[in-house]
């Protein structure tokens, strides 16, 4: 009997986790609901920090009355802050199936698009299809102009996806998908960072590093004025500021890492693991093979000039950056433009 009510037990479960998942597809997804708990967790650890501040510094909310543009401001970066963290997790970061369809389209509309009794007629094939029966395709011939001359296909050609892969791009294995310009995953996002999103990331880790500065900075504010007041209270700020410290301390290195790369026109991915990468394992690695200089690559990253289809560079062209750099290369502003 025991045995049956157990089994009627997990069988209720069972259809009520099946009900749930039903009203919230999102929840069925292991990764995905992992994802959304780290979010979760993410606001949680913001309204707590910011909450116990307001909670326990009274001199802050005196300042508010007196200055409530400080507050105002705080507030405002804030809410910044959260907003570009999740249009940053809601982002695509730029997936090769996506530009396979986009090449495709384009392809297909300048060879069958004619004009009949004055209107278009556009016939679209599919772009999947097309990619996976070999080199005749918009999309593989252009992959094929984008790396060196002689390169072999199965270099460039994904063995998950079996789609080709411009250069700069990887298979993700967490999102299973190919990235344009791959630059890492990340989990705290639960998105990949690649050529859509990289700008909106380093937004993002710049607004967190500005409001974690300035929330430790209040938090030592308190607690050199109230540090020989109540006991308990200093202990929680004093954990908790050891905690932001850390955690400042961190994202700004994160920041400066990715201003680096930015100024460089690299990823984090080619920049750690490039013997692994075919075109990239013969380059020394002072020279960085797609850059454009340090005024140039701020401008197409922040501005999107730069394209997600990138060519190799030639020897030639790698030889012309490894020289190395002359007075005259200096007043020029050779490493600039």
């Amino acid at each position: 009997m025991a045995f049956t009510d157990l089994c009627r037990q997990s069988c209720s479960r069972a259809s009520e986790s099946d009900r749930c998942y039903r009203y919230f597809p999102c929840l069925a997804d292991p990764a995905r609901r992992s994802s959304l708990c780290l979010r979760l967790v993410l606001v949680i650890m913001h309204l707590v920090y910011a909450g116990i501040l307001f909670l326990f510094d009274k001199d802050l909310i005196e300042k508010t009355r007196r200055e409530p543009w400080y507050t105002a401001l705080y507030l405002l970066l804030f809410l910044a802050t959260l907003v570009q963290y999740f249009i940053t997790a809601c982002s695509s970061p730029g997936y090769v199936i996506d530009a396979i369809k986009a090449v495709s389209l384009l392809a297909n509309y300048n060879r069958d698009a004619s004009k009949k009794n004055g209107s278009f007629v556009v016939t679209v094939d599919d772009p999947l299809r097309r990619n996976l029966l070999g080199c005749d395709s918009p999309w593989s011939k252009t992959v094929m102009d984008l790396h060196l001359p002689g390169t072999p296909t199965r270099n460039y050609i994904c063995s998950y996806c079996n789609v080709d892969q411009p250069p700069r791009a990887k298979h993700c294995h967490d999102c299973d998908r190919c990235v344009l310009k791959f630059d890492h995953h990340c989990t705290w996002l639960g998105t990949c960072i690649g050529y859509s999103n990289h700008c909106r990331f380093w937004w993002y880790i710049f607004l967190e590093s500005a409001l974690c500065l300035w929330t430790a900075f209040l938090y030592i504010n308190y607690l050199h004025i109230n540090i020989s007041q109540t006991w308990w209270k200093s202990a929680i700020m004093v954990a908790m500021l050891i905690f932001l410290l850390m955690s400042s301390i961190f994202l700004l290195l994160l920041l400066l890492f990715h201003s680096y790369l930015i100024l460089t026109n690299q990823t984090t991915y080619e920049l750690i693991r490039r013997q692994r990468i075919s075109y990239l394992s013969h380059v020394p690695r002072r020279v960085c093979p797609f850059n454009r200089g340090m005024c140039r690559n701020p401008y197409y990253f922040c501005c999107g000039g730069s394209s997600y289809l990138e060519r190799v560079p030639t020897p030639h062209e790698l030889e012309e950056r490894s020289r190395p750099y002359t007075c005259w290369d200096a007043l020029t502003c050779r490493c600039c433009f």
